[in-house]
């Protein structure tokens, strides 16, 4: 396991403003941390070389792509060992409909996040894709109503003697 890194308040304050907008310029995002653009570049780039930053995604709604009906498989696989984990992985992950995939512990082997394009899309692919491998004991399939992220993820707070 990878030790945290060591971040100080301008560090967390450059993450806080990425994670709430990552296409901030880096001007407002140096006006935000309270330092020079210059040491803002030089600051954005220690914290990609040192793995805290892992990159920028664009969020895009499912339902916007033909993709409203969104669910998590909760995935049994048997028996559970280390061969069919990486095939089940990849298969999972070469579904157009797979958002993400998570490794457990527990009843379940896999939690598989999709996003269908109907009811019928999501049988299909139940059925189809995933109960049709040999090593797939169960699929339980729950829908997703609504969804609400995070706030930004910052270290925990060290508690103090």
């Amino acid at each position: 396991m990878t030790a945290p890194a060591q971040l100080d308040s301008v560090d967390l304050a450059i993450l806080r403003a990425l994670q709430n907008d990552a296409r901030i310029t880096n001007r407002d995002l140096a006006a935000a941390a309270g330092i020079a653009p210059s040491t803002c570049l030089d600051r954005v780039a220690r914290l990609r070389s040192c793995g805290v930053i892992t990159g920028s995604a664009t969020k895009i709604d499912p339902a916007a792509l033909g993709r409203p009906l969104q669910a998590m498989l909760f995935v049994r696989v048997q028996p559970h060992r280390r061969e069919l984990v990486d095939p089940f992985v990849q298969h999972a992950l070469a579904q157009p409909e797979t958002r993400a995939v998570f490794h457990l512990t527990g009843p379940d082997d896999f939690l598989v996040h999709v996003a269908a394009t109907s009811a019928a899309d999501l049988q299909r692919l139940v059925l189809d894709e995933f109960t049709a491998r040999q090593e797939v004991a169960l699929v339980h399939t729950t829908l997703i109503f609504q969804q609400w992220d995070g706030g930004p993820l910052l270290p925990p707070r060290v508690s103090r003697p």
